[in-house]
């Protein structure tokens, strides 16, 4: 195994700071006061203009930037770096109100008011040459700025409504006209022959009703391929007005694409190397003692990051009404992730708006609080340990993700993300680091590929995940997957689609758990069920199961609480590699004993050797960190002598980390 560390800049580097809004007030007294108050903590970054475009454009063609550039000057003069967001979204109410066609029309057709944030078309021609303008307008006068470390990609690009406008469906139709070339092509793709839908031209093409529910499956999954392309779409040409402005700057976003709302598909930018400083808001709740809102937070990091090596931004993070040292605790393990930013959200206690109870590291009146403390504190622990960080992911597990696949499992009672978020728990519970990948855009350099409910397979990523098994690749299949080709139609081939050879195995139907229980052998009601594995018996939860047929497979796991045995997990040797498939969604207790057993076997590195509730990475050949997740001190067996860099104190053999505390180890 090959130890490195990531370099930014000539020399590795942590940033702590705080996300700022002086456009607030615009007070230079107060703003003084707060640059000393940040350069007293140790704060060595601050996120700037969020949510703000018309603090710069407060009405059409006018600029306001003049106090700004004071504010970027004493940033500089106190050593602290700004990444500045190009704040496209939302929207000012001046642009709304010259374009009508910016603004949201909701799925009844009624034009929605711009009450709340991100309430922009952003496909929009008229808001997308208002949003470029204002994005080369600033992207300019702060290129070469000595403060600047980044410019901020617009924010949470997945959240805000979908527009279900005349001008949307006259996109759409475009966007269909440019996919499918002719009507039958359509009509086909959309089984328009089913339920008396079919098209006589493009323009009788309608708009799916708000709700991925809602219609016909193939228009559903067309219209969200179009809208994740219009979002990506100006994504992208601010980005390449930004690199042309200033080819040197860094570009960050809180990539928060996996909203509800407006989900897109991220794995776009996040392959194209355009984005250099992938980003998220860390928010795991304001809990010390329980960890699965910092595990959720951190599986956040994996699914934007995917396999990206560069430093991860963590350019907001909690501070709320956050147990006192919850948030540094988080911080630590974010460290574990690839995370080279600790940015707080946020600085002031807000004064007004949606997030006036929002609370800061300052009070409303502008005094230091116990969080301001907190970030104070991590920021001079980070100083000590910086130079060996950001640490580099050695994942040689990689976790498929499909977009199309999230938008088709809508309807299942699994999604496709749950499934992903399952599979990556198995190793955050094992100390090891694994990949989020798009299975098209990767190389697939790892030993172990898990496809958890890839619901819609293509030629192209079923061609990769056989060359991969038959090239001496071992992959895990859970259920829901290969169900539907790329229109959304189910396969009439044998299941899973295009890969029933790979994986030895013919899925033909599903049964629906509960029913089913009531001829259940042990009595079982509900949605459980009993799966037994090596003779192991274990229960475990699933709505629905799939009926498994081996055709040359090797039966591993079966379902043993039901009228009878029904096989639910098989082995194929094909080529050089071995196929697993799984008949159940992924899930810790299913998928647990054949991880354990797969890791020795297939030679993938396992983590340090820590006792249960301790989180830990090997930095380098030398160093360690570990991160102590439990309200129990927990020994850490080492033979010799080490040195704890963090807390400057000298080891021989083990050493004891307290509750909720971290350590950073060099072995000497």
């Amino acid at each position: 195994m090959i130890f490195s560390f990531s370099v930014i800049n000539g020399s590795a580097q942590l940033y702590v700071g705080a996300n700022y809004h002086p456009h607030d007030h615009k007070n230079p007294e107060k703003i003084k006061s707060d640059i000393e108050l940040m350069k007293a903590a140790g704060l060595n970054v601050v996120r700037l203009g969020h949510l703000a475009w018309d603090s710069y454009e407060p009405s059409e063609g006018v600029f306001d930037f003049e106090w700004f550039d004071e504010v970027m000057d004493e940033l500089n003069e106190a050593g602290i770096k700004v990444i500045l967001d190009i704040a496209i979204r939302p929207a000012p109410i001046w642009l709304h109100t010259k374009y009508t066609s910016v603004s949201v029309v909701d799925d009844k057709g009624n034009l929605q008011y711009p009450n709340h944030r991100y309430m922009d078309d952003v496909g929009d021609p008229n808001y997308q040459k208002y949003a470029l303008r204002f994005t080369d307008t600033i992207s300019k006068r702060y290129a070469n700025h000595p403060a600047l470390l980044a410019f901020g990609i617009d924010n949470e690009s997945g959240d805000g409504p979908i527009s279900y406008s005349e001008t949307v469906r006259q996109r759409f139709v475009t966007w269909l006209e440019n996919k499918y070339s002719n009507l039958d092509n359509l009509n086909t793709a959309w089984a328009t022959h089913r339920w008396s839908r079919r098209l006589n031209s493009f323009d009788e093409v309608g708009l799916p009703s708000a709700g991925s529910k809602n219609g016909a499956p193939e228009k559903i999954l067309d219209f969200r391929r179009f809208v994740s392309d219009e979002v990506n779409g100006i994504l992208f040409k601010v980005l390449d007005v930004v690199n042309t402005n200033a080819p040197n700057a860094l570009t960050n976003t809180n990539a928060w694409y996996y909203s509800w709302m407006k989900y897109f598909d991220y794995s776009e930018i996040a392959y194209s190397g355009k984005m250099t400083r992938h980003g998220c808001g860390f928010y795991p709740g304001n809990s010390l003692t329980t960890n699965y809102g910092v595990m959720n937070a951190s599986f956040g990091i994996a699914r934007i990051q995917f396999e990206s090596e560069n430093p991860f931004w963590c350019n907001e993070f909690n501070t709320m009404t956050s147990v006192p040292n919850s948030i540094r605790k988080s911080a630590y393990e974010t460290l574990m992730y690839g995370n080279q930013m600790v940015c707080g959200w946020t600085w002031q206690s807000m004064w007004a708006g949606e997030e006036q109870y929002l609370e800061g590291m300052l009070d409303w009146d502008g005094m230091p609080n116990r969080k301001y403390d907190e970030y104070k504190q991590i920021a001079t622990e980070f100083k000590k340990i910086e130079k060996y960080f950001p640490y580099k992911l050695q994942a040689e597990v990689g976790l498929a993700f499909s977009f199309p696949s999230q938008i088709a499992s809508s309807s299942f009672p699994e999604q496709h993300d749950n499934q992903i978020q399952a599979c990556w728990d198995l190793f955050y519970y094992r100390n090891m680091d694994t990949r989020m990948l798009d299975i098209n855009k990767s190389a697939l350099d790892y030993k172990l590929l898990m496809v958890p409910g890839v619901a819609v397979m293509d030629k192209g990523t079923a061609a990769k995940i056989r060359n991969f098994v038959n090239n001496g690749g071992t992959v895990i299949m859970t259920a829901n997957s290969a169900i539907v080709d790329t229109t959304g139609q189910v396969f009439r081939s044998t299941l899973p689609g295009m890969l029933s050879d790979v994986f030895g195995i013919r899925v033909a139907s599903f049964e629906e758990t509960e029913p089913m229980n009531e001829i259940s052998r042990k009595g079982y009601k509900g949605k459980k069920l009993e799966f037994t594995y090596n003779e192991k018996a274990i229960d475990t939860e699933s709505a629905r199961f799939e009926i498994v047929e081996p055709k040359g497979a090797e039966v591993i796991g079966a379902l043993t609480s039901l009228d009878k045995d029904y096989p639910i997990m098989t082995s194929n040797k094909y080529g050089k590699g071995r196929a697993i498939y799984v008949g159940l969604p992924a899930k810790n207790e299913v998928l647990g004993g054949l991880i354990d057993e797969l890791i020795p076997e297939l030679g993938i590195k396992k983590g340090p050797n820590v006792p249960s509730g301790v989180m830990a990475r090997q930095i380098d050949e030398k160093h360690l960190l570990y991160l102590n997740i439990t309200g129990e001190p927990k020994e850490i067996k080492l033979n010799g002598k080490s040195r704890s860099i963090l807390f400057d104190k000298d080891y021989t053999g083990s050493f004891t980390i307290a509750p909720y505390e971290p350590e950073f180890i060099e072995i000497r």
